[in-house]
């Protein structure tokens, strides 16, 4: 994570990592570790060490951020250390008595591994709101680069006019530094800051060269910190959509192939491999941020295909996508939080089989996506809540968290006409609808899509 302190930034982690904390408080439940020889094993980490260590860091960090909201998550996530803290060392009394297995493991369950994952929660939300000063020191830069430019046209213009007064009064030695000094002008307002001119004299023409020279390396500096902020606010909003994909969905699935194997059903845990394959493949997808419509469909597809072995009792699904669309470009993860959603928040509630279909199609160079369930549905004021809270990223709750930020990043690459429209009916199932405008991939990109 990067904040910045008078324009300077400065590096801390951000991670109290919840797999090490959740492991190494497991193994000292059971007995396998104790507090006082943890440190002599090298594949487990001290507890109190990893609270102190991130502690220091979210000091550090309340020092110097200027951001209120920030401020107010890194309060929130300093109590929540304090609180793990006194968990652990409830623990640690019982275990220095016998007879408090069975309370160790309730609290160890209870407490401990609910701070760890309200920890990392916390985290993202504190991520969110530093994305958005990423966004104002952007803009700032944006400000600041029209003002240079405008003063570069101001001084092209005056060295335009002095060109043509100084090649009808001097000798030609004097005009071809200046026919010169306009190319170089021209390259300039053509995008080319590297360039640079250079003049032999030792008179006005040497110091307007020189003046040049350094208006457009100003120019090229500029140009490069905006390029940069960039591509820092693309990073942080990947990371709020990553921050979408649960844990917990990867070990299920890991789960589900382990007692497959052991249940002699190995045909079915390899096309369960297979399926995560292609749906972690396509979530790297070589860093980019868009992909084919056609992959973002095999991706969903593995999604349901996983989800439908470890849910075959309730869920069936259908996707009805049009071949002619496979050629269009959509932004990365943007369907699977959605049937997600749709999946853990209807069919799962709705305690009965429920079917979740996804269609696609084109209307006047707009593609439009509908993902449908038949489960519990949502009434008046449910559904007003949700849709209140998709255009608010950062809401506390956790029903449209993914949503909101597949909404917000719609709006952030296409434009505030482009998002998602949710519709609903109580005891009828819920629909949304995912509009992004029809732009096609480069033709080698087609050519290599999965088939």
């Amino acid at each position: 994570m990067i904040n910045f302190n008078n324009g300077k930034p400065i590096k801390y982690p951000l991670r109290l990592k919840k797999e090490e904390m959740d492991e190494s408080m497991y193994k000292i439940v059971v007995e396998a570790e104790t507090f006082e020889t943890i440190d002599e094993n090298n594949d487990l980490k001290n507890p109190y060490k990893l609270i102190e260590s991130a502690k220091d860091n979210f000091t550090n960090l309340q020092k110097i951020t200027s951001s209120r909201e920030s401020l107010d998550w890194i309060k929130r996530i300093l109590l929540n250390l304090d609180t793990l803290q006194d968990r652990i060392n409830g623990i640690r009394d019982n275990l220095k008595q016998t007879g408090h297995y069975e309370e160790n493991i309730e609290m160890l369950e209870s407490d401990i591994y609910i701070l760890t994952e309200l920890f990392q929660e916390e985290i993202q939300y504190y991520i969110y709101y530093e994305t958005q000063n990423f966004e104002a020191i952007r803009q700032s830069l944006n400000e600041q680069v029209t003002d240079v430019i405008a003063t570069m046209i101001v001084t092209l213009s005056s060295i335009i006019i002095a060109s043509f007064l100084v090649n009808i009064l001097v000798t030609d030695s004097i005009t071809k530094p200046i026919r010169m000094l306009c190319e170089k002008t021209a390259m300039v307002a053509k995008g080319d800051f590297t360039t640079r001119t250079t003049c032999e004299n030792h008179d006005e023409l040497a110091i307007l060269s020189d003046s040049f020279n350094d208006m457009a390396f100003k120019l090229e500096q500029q140009v490069k910190s905006i390029r940069l902020e960039q591509e820092n606010l693309r990073y942080m909003e990947s990371k709020l959509l990553q921050s979408q994909i649960n844990p917990h969905f990867l070990y299920n699935t890991l789960d589900t192939i382990i007692w497959l194997i052991e249940g002699d059903k190995n045909k079915e845990a390899i096309d369960i491999v297979v399926s995560l394959s292609e749906f972690f493949r396509i979530i790297v997808s070589k860093g980019k941020d868009f992909i084919t419509i056609r992959e973002e469909e095999i991706h969903i597809k593995s999604y349901l295909q996983i989800q439908q072995s470890r849910y075959k009792d309730i869920l069936d699904y259908e996707i009805n996508i049009p071949e002619e669309l496979y050629g269009y470009q959509i932004l990365k993860m943007t369907m699977q939080p959605i049937i997600e959603n749709s999946l853990y928040h209807g069919i799962k509630m709705l305690r009965a089989r429920g079917k979740i279909t996804v269609t696609g199609e084109m209307r006047d160079e707009i593609i439009y996506f509908r993902v449908i369930d038949n489960g519990i549905g949502m009434d008046d004021e449910e559904l007003k809540a949700l849709r209140e809270e998709v255009e608010m990223p950062g809401s506390k709750q956790s029903t449209g968290f993914g949503l909101a930020n597949v909404n917000k990043r719609i709006k952030l690459n296409y434009g505030d006409k482009y998002g998602l429209d949710i519709q609903s009916k109580k005891g009828e199932g819920t629909e949304i609808i995912i509009k992004i405008p029809a732009r096609l991939v480069e033709k080698e990109r087609i050519e290599v899509g999965y088939e």
